[in-house]
């Protein structure tokens, strides 16, 4: 049996860190600036153990030269002495942070604001530069400054340096072909994106010192770290604002604030749609002690979340190696089930506490409430008794009081213009209808049957019920009306009925399942559902209408066609299904009509 040890060579990894290790090429200046705070935080944490001191505000400095093709990012942190430069910088993955945390940091339950964890983040340098350079001086009594050179190559030179304060800066020359990253806007931007909030402030200096930004480009307190108790409404509208630049009001927010059984903080604003999955691509920032990974990581937030916006920040997510995705595990879980009942639980708690304000806020949070229920059985559970359906011309109901009355068909509209006259016919029967107008109310009500049961929902078109027929029509005249409509509609099912309101004349209605079935094969393309038969309308005619009784009075075989040319036509505005050349022929008869009527 032969034994040994397996051999890595930095010739070939260090092009696989510079190209491949990370996603983004901007991530190089995330990775220098959160070392550049770890070893800040090292110092802090030394002068609070009194094992040093320190005489200067903590700050991080990001300097471009464009005329010298150089970046620097410079530390008045730890810094280093020789021997550490050996050991964590020629040293491929040897992470000094983690070192330092199992050396200093000892209890478990004590907050750890370093970031580094796997030493790799140094060598994204290369990825923007072809030469890079490390001065540095350790806050040791006693330390020389030292000077580190490489070209990205397995090669490197130590030299003593001139550095005179404690603290380290890497200098970047940059190549060719990443020039872009010598432009201050283009700097400023990624900074914004990835360390706008670390505990350290940031500067930036453009050419020379004079040109340093008095204002620190980030905010080292961000509010998410603070108490709820101790934040104000203004405060969390104007965090809102900055962050997401989105100037409309938030509708309300839930702050999180975990310390067991992991750290977890952080701030979820229920935006105002202007318009209906406005945004369904969502801004849910995950950071990792302050430092931003990525948006809308959907291992953390389920995607019926995205419609929210807000911040989350926890330190003990397990990231990969390049800190740009979580690893998948049954922690990662634990957070996102934690996330959702706290939303849940803000929705119930806002109910409870004024229904009247939880229903103002129902037509913009519907959508993403719905979108939960059905895909997550924990969520509606948790939600199921705040679930409301607006009344038409009244206010709010929740399911809850409905499953409690004796209802058990619940009519419904989805479009109060295309539907009137179905609306009119049940208001005269005192029949209540809820609204139910977005997208995903289809597939919605669905849910709702299948944990209902008893309950029906009817689309106000779909069905006329017994309570609305008026007095029996004689079977001569049901056969007669049949069968000069069936003329004219040979492939259309014909029924007729007399209906309290004599208004209509005549209407279309199809069955909910058939309606939903033919939705669904619209939606689908017909995959899957080549067996089902096309749904079947019915033009139901009320002989009880005036203008169908003058059916019965006329006797010129072209008039009557003409009227009930006309009556179809009505049922089919009354529908929404008027187009094309039926429209063309209503305007034509009407015209004729019209004609006849005043040369008369």
């Amino acid at each position: 049996m032969a034994k040994g040890k397996i051999s890595v060579h930095t010739d070939n990894l260090l092009p696989i860190i510079k190209k491949w290790l990370y996603s983004d090429s901007d991530i190089f200046l995330r990775e220098l600036v959160s070392n550049a705070q770890d070893a800040v935080m090292k110092h802090k944490k030394l002068v609070s153990l009194g094992e040093t001191q320190n005489n200067v505000e903590y700050e991080i400095n990001v300097k471009i030269n464009k005329e010298k093709g150089i970046i620097s990012v410079s530390d008045n942190g730890i810094g280093m002495t020789e021997e550490e430069v050996e050991k964590y910088i020629n040293q491929v993955a040897f992470s000094g942070a983690e070192e330092f945390i199992q050396k200093y940091e000892k209890e478990k339950d004590e907050k750890s604001q370093i970031i580094g964890h796997f030493g790799l983040g140094f060598y994204s340098a290369f990825m923007a530069a072809s030469t890079v350079e490390i001065d540095t001086l350790s806050y040791k009594e006693g330390a020389k400054a030292v000077h580190w050179i490489s070209d990205g190559g397995a090669e490197f030179e130590i030299s003593p340096s001139d550095k005179s304060e404690r603290g380290t800066v890497i200098t970047l020359h940059i190549s060719e072909d990443n020039k872009k990253f010598l432009e201050t806007n283009e700097i400023r931007n990624i900074l914004t994106k990835y360390c706008s909030f670390l505990p350290v402030k940031i500067y930036l200096t453009d050419g020379t010192e004079e040109d340093k930004e008095i204002t620190p480009i980030n905010d080292a307190e961000p509010l998410w770290l603070k108490k709820p108790s101790e934040c104000t409404e203004d405060e969390y509208k104007a965090f809102y604002h900055r962050v997401f630049l989105d100037f409309n009001e938030p509708l309300f927010w839930i702050h999180l604030n975990v310390d067991y059984p992991f750290n977890l903080k952080g701030i979820l604003y229920f935006p105002k749609l202007n318009h209906e999955f406005q945004t369904i691509e969502g801004q849910i920032k995950l950071y990792n002690n302050q430092v931003f990974i990525a948006d809308n990581i959907k291992e953390v937030t389920p995607e019926y979340l995205m419609l929210l916006k807000g911040v989350i920040d926890c330190p003990d997510l397990p990231l990969n190696v390049s800190r740009s995705f979580l690893q998948n595990d049954g922690y990662v879980n634990k957070v996102s089930s934690h996330i959702t009942k706290k939303v849940a639980d803000k929705l119930t708690g806002l109910y409870k506490a004024d229904k009247d304000q939880y229903a103002k806020y129902w037509d913009d949070i519907n959508p993403f409430v719905k979108y939960g229920c059905m895909r997550d059985e924990k969520f509606y559970d948790r939600v199921k008794d705040v679930i409301l359906f607006k009344n038409y011309e009244e206010g709010y109901i929740s399911l809850k009081e409905l499953t409690e009355s004796d209802v058990k068909e619940v009519y419904y509209i989805t479009d109060i213009d295309a539907q009137s006259q179905y609306i009119e016919l049940l208001k005269s029967e005192d029949i209540k209808m809820v609204l139910l107008n977005n997208m995903i109310d289809n597939h919605f009500i669905s849910l709702l049957e299948y944990k209902l049961s008893g309950i029906k929902f009817k689309r106000v078109d779909s069905y006329v019920s017994e309570s609305i027929k008026g007095t029996e029509t004689a079977e001569e005249d049901q056969e007669k009306l049949t069968d000069v409509f069936k003329k004219l509609l040979p492939e259309t099912k014909i029924e007729v009925q007399a209906l309290k309101s004599e208004n209509v004349s005549a209407m279309y209605v199809l069955s909910e399942e058939a309606r939903r079935m033919e939705e669904m094969s619209k939606m689908y393309g017909n995959i899957g559902m080549m067996n089902f038969p096309k749904s079947e309308e019915t033009l139901l005619i009320n002989s009880a209408n005036p203008l169908v009784k003058l059916i019965f009075e006329i006797t010129d075989e072209n008039d009557i066609e003409l009227l009930c040319s006309q009556i179809i036509s009505m049922a089919k505005l009354s529908n929404n299904s008027l187009t094309g050349e039926d429209k063309k022929h209503f305007i034509e008869k009407t015209s004729e009509i019209l004609e006849r009527i005043f040369k008369n």
